[in-house]
């Protein structure tokens, strides 16, 4: 079973320097039809206007990863870590007894375009830890390449992975789920046939019951895929 969630339907956030889209309740805006999917609990789609940003604020238990579409993000967090995140980087915090961070965009003239996603971790109280990695075009070029999970190149507190997909229009891409798995499926950028679907940039899916996802793309696009328990 496959029930989408349209973008034009998330929740949004628009101030003078950042809109925001929610496919989850966050913050202010709040749907009880829309708490969550399993362990996801946050997928948020922000444009951050040049030099703008949000200043030092607290999370405790939860992973929290962001994904960079376009732009450049500046990080620096209460565990002594800074940095600049781009394209094809992923940057994980676990944010554990408690964490301070800032983000904020990194030019004064591009906008800055990213998804962050929380994800509810196994148990609280963790250690609060900090990963950034870079991956290759090649790496996520017409597959679902692994990038975050128990066992990932970016390791996670959750029984639940994260991949991505860079399809070029025509290409498919197929992901096997083991039995009582969940999936949720994010288009970052494009169009695709998600198991028959229409799913539009902004838009994502609910899978349960699949043991096979295959995703073919109708132009270039990018497609987030969550496996979840």
């Amino acid at each position: 079973m496959i029930q989408v969630r349209h973008s034009d339907e998330r929740g949004r956030n628009h101030l003078d320097w950042l809109d925001s889209r929610f496919s989850f309740s966050f913050d202010q805006y709040h749907d009880p039809k829309h708490m969550g999917f399993r362990s996801l609990r946050v997928i948020n789609e922000d444009h951050i206007a040049p030099g703008k940003g949000f200043g030092m604020h607290p999370h405790r238990d939860m992973e929290i990863l962001t994904w960079m579409l376009e732009g450049s993000l500046m990080h620096r967090d209460s565990m002594g870590h800074s940095g600049t995140i781009r394209p094809g980087e992923l940057q994980h915090m676990s944010a554990g007894t408690g964490v301070l961070h800032s983000e904020w965009n990194a030019s004064e003239t591009d906008e800055a375009h990213l998804l962050q996603i929380w994800i509810l971790p196994d148990h609280s109280g963790l250690k609060p830890e900090y990963e950034q990695l870079a991956f290759s075009p090649i790496e996520l070029r017409g597959q679902f390449a692994l990038l975050a999970g128990p066992r990932a190149p970016i390791t996670i507190h959750q029984d639940a992975n994260l991949c991505v997909a860079r399809l070029q229009a025509g290409e498919t891409a197929t992901l096997q789920l083991k039995p009582g798995r969940y999936a949720w499926a994010q288009v970052a950028r494009g169009a695709v046939q998600l198991n028959g679907e229409t799913l539009g940039a902004g838009d994502g899916a609910a899978i349960s019951g699949e043991m096979k996802i295959i995703c073919e793309a109708s132009e270039d696009s990018e497609v987030l895929l969550f496996d979840l328990v």
